[in-house]
């Protein structure tokens, strides 16, 4: 009997084992983290903060891993966290660092599915405290700019890492996707969307963008970035401040030799710089935003930073780059949006799959908490207010106030729908899940995989002795054993999961 069940115990596995699907479900129990693996140096100006000339950082990136996994050549996936490009609390936040709670939960979360998933810390620092808005855009441009060096950076280090480190890492490097929550959404965006360093400072038709230009006091136009001072889009190569302002460096070539491009990108509450850094033939997008976000806007309009709710730059958000994206004659999305895959999103995104808007708290179309616009975070209470406590200041009150229904079982609500409506889609943007694999008709035995059910009530199996009648005291009677018999109605039924 023993041996019986524990056959019938491994059969039963065996079925639950063909019923998922690797990159789709979670087919790993576990993952394995290694932190703060060096992916690269350049140079960061958060030493200004302490009166200080901008210095080498070291860039580091937290590896997750499926434990036990024997594939060498698995797709990466690189994740950027949120943080308004400033170090955590001093942004006004619990958020920030790559081992915020929601960047923890979804790198684990792809882990499990198959995915090498990398959380990448980048470079912060700019001066959101700058009197004119110009000079905030000024400042907040340039810190884009260096999160988008640094995106670029941990692509080629992982290619690097193959061909000249024996792929330790077990990765396939023609298969890379980026995602980023909130102001990474902001790099992943910009990095899937700048072809050069022109792109950033002119339009489709060659002329200057003009919210990118400046007068530095000379009664001409200049760029907010300069490549030869700050450096080109992929950080490949050396470039310093002006003489007369110092020399000092200002950026340092990592992995020179390598391509920066990658194959998809996802992000939660992101925004584009300016929509003229879209071109038709940019990698798959997918968008989850909270139309009322009042800080990134859900179309075009101006950003305001919550750190100091003061406006900076005009920028586009999902909806109007979704719009864009489904303008082009070919659809840049189209390796999703042309499958017969469900869309959970398409009663509200014009048909346009890949943008997922996020109506979180809404009350017959309004938005019950206006300044929550990113549900799917949460933090530890508790080690805000051990800041608090230790700095004087205000931080979680603030937080709460904006977003009191903050917490893990809310996020975990919108991780799920994120996850969900993502997963189909970057497997077939990556080309490691076919349209049939995401529309199974289900497994027999695990899955519905029927529709309707028959019922045949009183068959008769058998005849035997019953005492039931001495009860009222007659004599043992003969009985008819019966049962019910159900049979299947064949009727195909798509599962999707």
């Amino acid at each position: 009997m023993k041996q019986t069940c524990l056959l019938l115990v491994a059969f039963f596995a065996c079925l639950t084992a063909g019923a998922q699907t690797r990159y789709l479900d979670e087919v790993f129990s576990d993952v394995t983290v290694t932190s703060n693996i060096q992916y690269g140096t350049n140079i960061t100006v958060i030493t200004a903060l302490q009166g200080l000339a901008p210095a080498p950082q070291p860039l580091a990136l937290d590896l997750y891993e499926p434990t036990g996994d024997t594939e060498t050549d698995r797709p990466l996936l690189l994740m950027f966290h949120t943080g308004n490009f400033l170090p955590v609390y001093l942004n006004g936040g619990a958020q920030g660092t790559k081992t915020d709670s929601a960047i923890v939960e979804m790198c684990t979360r792809y882990a499990k599915m198959g995915y090498v998933v990398a959380s990448v810390d980048y470079r912060v620092g700019w001066n959101a405290l700058a009197a004119t808005q110009e000079e905030r855009t000024l400042q907040l441009i340039q810190a884009a700019y260096r999160g988008v060096q640094d995106s670029r950076t941990a692509v080629r280090f992982f290619r690097k890492s193959v061909a000249e480190d024996n792929n330790p890492y077990g990765i396939d490097d023609t298969k890379i996707g980026l995602g980023g929550d909130g102001t990474g959404g902001y790099i992943t965006l910009a990095s899937a969307g700048i072809s050069s360093y022109n792109d950033i400072i002119l339009d489709d038709a060659g002329v200057p963008i003009p919210k990118f230009w400046y007068d530095p006091g000379t009664g001409s136009q200049i760029p907010m970035v300069v490549e030869s001072i700050h450096g080109n889009p992929d950080a490949t190569n050396d470039a310093y401040a002006p003489a007369e302002v110092g020399g000092f460096q200002l950026c340092m070539a990592n992995h020179v030799d390598y391509a920066s491009d990658f194959d998809f990108q996802f992000n939660l509450g992101g925004a584009l710089g300016d929509l003229n850094w879209m071109d038709e033939g940019d990698v798959p997008m997918v968008s989850f935003h909270c139309p009322h976000d009042p800080f990134a806007p859900y179309e075009t309009a101006v950003l305001i930073v919550p750190t100091t709710n003061e406006p900076v730059v005009e920028v586009s958000g999902a909806y109007d780059i979704h719009s864009e994206i489904n303008g082009y004659a070919t659809n840049n999305n189209a390796v999703f949006a042309d499958a017969d895959i469900e869309d959970a999103a398409s009663e509200s995104n014009n048909g346009w799959d890949g943008l997922f808007p996020v109506f979180n708290s809404y009350v017959d179309g309004v938005a019950t908490e206006p300044f929550d616009s990113s549900p799917w975070q949460w933090y530890s209470e508790a080690a805000v207010q051990a800041y608090d406590d230790a700095n004087g200041t205000n931080i979680l009150a603030t937080q709460l106030t904006l977003n009191p229904t903050m917490g893990e079982a809310e996020a975990m609500f919108w991780i799920d729908q994120i996850v969900d409506y993502n997963s189909p889609r970057m497997g077939l943007a990556l080309g490691i899940l076919s349209e049939g694999q995401i529309n199974s008709n289900g497994v027999r035995y695990i899955d519905e995989v029927f529709a309707d059910v028959e019922v045949t009530s009183g068959v008769a199996y058998g005849n035997n002795i019953t005492v039931i009648p001495a009860l009222q005291g007659f004599l043992q009677v003969q009985k008819i054993c019966c049962v019910t018999s159900m049979s299947l109605q064949v009727i195909p039924r798509r599962i999707v999961h």
